[in-house]
């Protein structure tokens, strides 16, 4: 199990091979997946947090303004960490929230297994 993370400039679309979209994805990273995966597995539901909100087995869009609101709870996600891939993945995680919530019209995508 691991989440993937996309940054797109726009509501993104998954074009079929007819669609005429333009593409929106910014950049991407699988990097820190597993770890990710498992973080966010940990955290308390029913919160008035957004990251428990995201599935690791589908796909979870965050736009820009709930992705500044999830970037409140990195300091409690660093302080579960128990290692440096952890901490790396935390890390990843805030830099692809902070530039969907300043990044006007953007989405975060968390594409899950």
């Amino acid at each position: 199990m691991g989440i993937d993370l996309q940054l797109h400039d726009s509501r993104p679309r998954w074009p079929s091979r007819r669609s005429k979209c333009k593409p929106s994805l910014i950049r991407q990273s699988g990097e820190h997946g597993e770890a990710l995966a498992q973080l966010i597995a940990k955290l308390p539901t029913n919160t008035s947090g957004k990251l428990w909100t995201v599935d690791p087995y589908n796909d979870t869009v965050l736009n820009e303004q709930e992705a500044e609101a999830a970037l409140r709870e990195i300091p409690d996600l660093l302080d579960r960490c128990t290692d440096d891939v952890q901490v790396d993945a935390i890390r990843s995680l805030a830099a692809y929230l902070r530039d969907c919530a300043t990044t006007p019209g953007s989405y975060l995508v968390f594409v899950g297994d």
